[in-house]
């Protein structure tokens, strides 16, 4: 239906006009971005270490001190990941987690709920891993819900309610193959490009 809960006392639902999406088939990283995704040591994993991804993003952090991402919020997607429908993308340097978000999946719709970061540009590496997995699949909606300075840096674009809501109807028809089909392998990352 296209809501969304951002608080737990009480529980409130959220459907924004615009809404933010991710296009899954126009989007590309940066040279940059890319450049370093081939060279910077990054490893790639799906569903590895999906409690230590929310816990990482609920954490406090420089600019945001608190999170709407409650024990109660956790608890809710940990039972999501049990029942596979919850996912979450890692980054790591070495054994360490430097990176990642995590989201809910339904049909062709992915909703990414929360990323974090440890090192430069770890985000935006699980990001762009993210959505190039969810191509690889067949999904065709990635929902961010609202907009952010930093959602909008790395190429979401706002969308009526109205055209995400066809979009969404059109998503949940389909029944893609699970999200963690498998894992890349270590020891380096192939960044997506665009048309891919």
């Amino acid at each position: 239906m296209g809501i969304f809960p951002w608080s737990d006392s009480p529980i409130t639902w959220w459907s924004p006009d615009p809404r933010a999406v991710f296009d899954i088939g126009t989007f590309a990283p940066s040279k940059r971005l890319a450049q370093k995704m081939r060279s910077g040591g990054f490893s790639i994993t799906f569903d590895k270490a999906f409690d230590e991804v929310i816990q990482a993003c609920a954490a406090p952090a420089p600019g945001r001190e608190e999170t709407w991402i409650s024990p109660y919020f956790i608890e809710a997607y940990q039972r999501f990941h049990r029942e596979g429908h919850a996912h979450s993308t890692e980054v790591w340097l070495g054994n360490k987690l430097v990176g990642g978000l995590y989201g809910v999946t339904l049909g062709g719709f992915f909703a990414g709920e929360s990323m974090f970061h440890l090192v430069s540009d770890a985000s935006k590496i699980a990001l762009t891993a993210t959505i190039h997995r969810l191509r690889q699949l067949g999904f065709v909606l990635f929902d961010t819900q609202a907009a952010t300075p930093a959602t909008l840096t790395m190429g979401a674009i706002e969308i009526s309610r109205e055209d995400y809501l066809n979009k969404l109807r059109s998503a949940l028809m389909l029944v893609p193959p699970p999200f963690p089909i498998n894992n890349v392998p270590e020891g380096g990352i192939e960044p997506p490009t665009k048309g891919l």
